[in-house]
């Protein structure tokens, strides 16, 4: 599991949405762009569907999704 608490793209509260991992300033969970994009969505489709997250949060959340695999893999 990622740990999001150093991407600044994301926040959590234990006030929204049960304390999931969101696009900071909106309800929007982080999995939604995973899901998103696994079911065949491109990033264009989810911020449509999604109009409170830029496009600068979801590169953010990318990257910071490709390094951590990166550190995952180096470590084993």
């Amino acid at each position: 599991m990622t740990d999001w608490s150093s991407c600044p793209a994301v926040e959590r509260d234990p006030e929204k949405v049960s304390g999931s991992w969101v696009f900071r300033g909106t309800r929007v969970p982080v999995v939604a762009l995973f899901e998103n994009l696994d079911g065949g969505a491109t990033v264009s489709d989810f911020l449509s569907w999604f109009p409170g997250v830029t496009r600068e949060q979801v590169g953010a959340v990318l990257e910071y999704a490709i390094q951590s695999l990166q550190s995952g893999r180096q470590a084993a």
